[in-house]
């Protein structure tokens, strides 16, 4: 009787462990095809089954860069400043087609984002613009990319997985609404391709641009241990595309993927590195709210200091030095908070956490430290400076004294 009665518990228990029912999957599939005569991209959204979607409601900036919208269903379109448009698509496959500009320029003369005859250097962001997504019920999308290329061109790179030639599987567990995030490069590239850890790493530029691919990559392998020491979370892809004059003489992180403008040097003049810096951003994905700007800013460049100390790539006395400049760069700071911080500010941020980490490390005899705090934010889905400090005097056992300061009033 009582084997009876377990094997009945166990049958139970094995049916609840699997959902009542299984999530209905619809394709949705992205075709984008490049225009460089115009410097455009042409996108064409297709759901398999269109009533799978009540709605999409794009944000499309100040709807500059987008134009031609055609669409299998209701396209209402809302110009302005905050520019907006919402597709209710038809109930069988639906489509919409729209066209986004590539070239993004600054007032100083260079481009954030930019189309030439031979090569596109664009984000995905662009591309399919932030959308509320309102879907049935039971229902799961499964989104695709492809890419059509100009006559001649040769490949295209992204940070999603590969499926085929042209064409990307894109999956992003954290988003309701699956769309191609992240650097992406088209055209006649070089590239070169290592593993490092769990994770594929590209570098690639377009021919000719002068990119140090394998510079790159050596310092990455020199860092990756210290990286995958400190942060929990390492993505599967890591695509590092690069240009030189005229896109933009900086570097930058977005999903899975930096952008690094050829000339800059690897390790700069004041010992600090801006493409350590972009892989801490890219593996930290430090959500800071309310004016708290600072954390995830901050963050980033103490760990592109400590990655290469602690791999060896910095001596005491050249630590000392650039902790002495960071003193004087941030010596007329008084505030740390903002929706955005300049680089005197980052420069007092880094000089905080080092405190900070000095404090953790000496309260609880080197058992725990600022990674300690890094890891606890990076598991919150945002924190504002009010979180911070609660999180970091857990980690301490006690208020910080290092913390108690009018820089983050």
């Amino acid at each position: 009787m009582a084997v009876g009665w377990r094997r009945a518990l166990i049958v139970g228990l094995w049916v609840l462990s699997f959902p009542v029912w299984a999530a209905k999957k619809v394709d949705l599939d992205y075709h984008v095809r490049l225009l460089p005569q115009s410097d455009q991209a042409e996108v064409r959204l297709t759901l398999a089954q269109g009533s799978a979607v009540r709605s999409l409601d794009f944000s499309l900036g100040d709807g500059s860069r987008y134009s031609d919208f055609k669409a299998d269903g209701q396209w209402q379109l809302t110009p302005g400043k905050q520019a907006r448009g919402i597709w209710h698509p038809a109930a069988d496959k639906a489509s919409l087609t729209y066209r986004v500009r590539i070239s993004q320029g600054r007032k100083s003369g260079s481009f954030d984002t930019r189309m030439t005859p031979t090569w596109a250097l664009m984000r995905g962001d662009d591309l399919v613009p932030p959308a509320r997504l309102d879907q049935q019920d039971g229902i799961e999308l499964v989104s695709r990319l492809e890419f059509e290329l100009p006559t001649g061109w040769q490949s295209v790179e992204t940070a999603w997985p590969r499926i085929g030639k042209n064409k990307f599987r894109i999956d992003n567990v954290s988003r309701l609404f699956d769309r191609p995030t992240g650097w992406m490069l088209a055209g006649h590239l070089g590239s070169r391709r290592t593993r490092l850890g769990e994770t594929e790493v590209t570098v690639a530029s377009p021919r000719g641009q002068g990119m140090r691919r394998m510079d790159v990559l050596t310092l990455l392998t020199f860092v990756w241990p210290q990286v995958q020491a400190v942060f929990p979370r390492h993505p599967t892809k890591l695509l590092i595309v690069g240009a030189n004059d005229p896109m933009w003489r900086g570097s930058l992180s977005a999903h899975e993927s930096i952008y690094l403008n050829s000339r800059l040097p690897l390790v700069s003049e004041s010992g600090t590195s801006p493409v350590v810096r972009e892989l801490a951003q890219v593996f930290g994905r430090i959500n800071d709210q309310q004016r708290s700007d600072w954390i995830s800013e901050g963050f980033a460049e103490y760990y592109a200091i400590e990655l290469v100390r602690r791999a060896g790539g910095m001596s005491d006395e050249r630590y000392e030095g650039l902790h002495g400049k960071l003193v004087k760069d941030s010596q007329k700071v008084t505030t740390l908070r903002g929706e955005q911080i300049n680089a005197a500010q980052v420069a007092k941020a880094v000089l905080l956490l080092q405190e900070l980490d000095r404090e953790i490390r000496l309260k609880t005899r080197n058992k725990r430290s600022l990674d300690d705090v890094l890891r606890g934010a990076m598991h919150l889905g945002g924190i504002d400076t009010k979180e911070f400090v609660q999180l970091s005097e857990s980690v301490l056992g006690e208020s910080s004294k290092v913390l108690d300061t009018g820089l983050l009033q």
